[in-house]
């Protein structure tokens, strides 16, 4: 794959910095504050097991993100990958699979799961009007700052970032010393069944690394900023999971089962009393925010992308002309968030979100194992995964591990969104080559 390069008209103003903040930001989102409860229902204190299955994954999958996106200058992150290995017709799957199944959905249940903290302090957000209003300000303030600037977009999640960083660090510090040591002995044995049905949950706290990524066409030295951001990202963010866990777990307990809905709120209050409660309710509320700004930060580019290559409606990727930004993608991908936020919750769809994810890295890596035969100008100034097809065969290997504990309703679930987008795609491209033969015989 020889470095792609596209006159996008974007501001190069993305540095390791700012990728590192933003794939921390992007990962650790909603999940870690409940995750951790779920996963040691059937685990105990050997749910650890899955932060290092769940990490070793990510690091594989990264790696091979790092190759792709160290040779890419252009936006669309995921889709410009597989677009440019597979060609149009799987490239508009994983554009339309990630944006819409990973993305808008998941972004509405994250706006709805917001609210829903902050009646905590708001309790008037319980009342449907309030509930609508709250939904137009959020998505529409994130969606204005946006495309006033992708430097504003960078710095709303460095503040969110840090924002859920801090309060979750000195949870760990200062929790550490509540721990009990006999909470973390292993009461459970660990099997391959539960430990991949826990993996499959767990991985929903791992996902979003890649989003941030939609932006090569924004980085600053897209060569040395992708490897080095995605490792120090997932590294800082397994550490801190990890942490997480064990303080949870170590404070807890056998009473974990009883704080699934919070567990680190329950934590905070052993640890601090009501203020932590507080104090964690406020934190959870940030880390919301920052996941929803990084969303429409770096998502509107990947419909960007698209529309650029034509497979997307031409007019989402016009680019502002005085701030430099896509905005019609940024508005549109904001208003389906806002019109789905509305009109439900959307948990059910969560593992269905997840199993879209792990298809989009599946094909990612795919793509790197075709784009390196076809490549006969690899740059050695390009990121290359060491150890030739082993890495991303042990990544294929574990996905596809990880997809086989989907439930046959779930599996359904996912076969038909491809099929509907694959139709989709079928209907337009004909209906593209009737209009192009109307325009020559006329």
């Amino acid at each position: 794959m020889a470095p792609v390069s596209v006159k996008e008209n974007l501001k190069r103003e993305i540095g390791v910095w700012s990728l590192t903040l933003a794939i921390i930001n992007q990962t650790i989102g909603t999940g870690i504050f409940v995750i951790p409860a779920l996963i040691a229902v059937n685990l105990g204190a050997a749910a650890v097991i899955t932060y290092f299955v769940c990490g070793i994954l990510i690091f594989l999958i990264a790696l091979c993100f790092a190759e792709l996106g160290s040779k890419t200058t252009a936006s669309g992150g995921v889709y410009e990958y597989i677009e440019t290995a597979f060609g149009p017709y799987t490239g508009f799957l994983a554009n339309n699979i990630y944006w819409f199944g990973a993305s808008v959905i998941s972004d509405a249940a994250i706006a709805n799961a917001l609210a829903d903290t902050l009646k905590y302090f708001f309790p008037s957000l319980s009342n449907e009007l309030f509930r609508i209003g709250f939904f137009f300000i959020i998505f529409g303030g994130i969606a204005l700052l946006n495309i006033r600037s992708v430097k504003n977009g960078i710095r709303f999640i460095e503040f969110t970032a840090f924002g859920k960083l801090i309060p979750l660090l000195v949870l760990v510090i200062v929790g550490a010393s509540f721990i009990v040591s006999e909470n973390l002995y292993w009461t459970i044995n660990p099997t391959t069944s539960n430990i991949g049905s826990a993996s499959l949950l767990l991985f929903f706290a791992f996902m979003g690394f890649e989003t941030p990524l939609s932006n090569g066409g924004e980085m600053k030295n897209p060569k040395k900023t992708v490897p080095l951001g995605i490792f120090l990202g997932i590294a800082s963010v397994l550490i801190i999971y990890l942490a997480i866990q064990l303080v949870t777990q170590g404070v807890l307990g056998g009473t974990i089962e009883a704080h699934q809905d919070a567990p680190l709120a329950a934590v905070a209050g052993i640890v601090f009393g009501k203020s932590g409660i507080v104090l964690i309710t406020a934190t959870t509320s940030i880390s919301m925010l920052g996941a929803l700004g990084g969303e429409i930060l770096s998502v509107p580019r990947i419909l960007f992308a698209g529309a650029r290559d034509g497979l997307m409606p031409k007019v989402l990727s016009k680019i502002h002309p005085r701030f430099s930004t896509p905005y019609i993608a940024v508005l549109f991908y904001a208003s389906l968030g806002l019109l789905f936020a509305i009109f439900g919750a959307f948990k059910q769809l969560a593992i269905i979100a997840s199993a879209s994810s792990l298809i989009i890295y599946l094909g990612v890596i795919l793509a790197t194992l075709k784009l390196r035969k076809t490549d006969s100008l690899i740059s050695a100034k390009t990121f290359i995964v060491p150890g030739g097809i082993i890495i991303p065969m042990l990544a294929i290997c574990v996905i596809v591990w990880l997809l086989s504990n989907l439930s046959k309703q779930e599996l359904i679930g996912v076969i038909v969104f491809i099929i509907v987008f694959s139709l989709i795609y079928s209907i337009t491209k004909i209906s593209k080559k009737k209009n192009d033969l109307y325009r020559h015989h006329s």
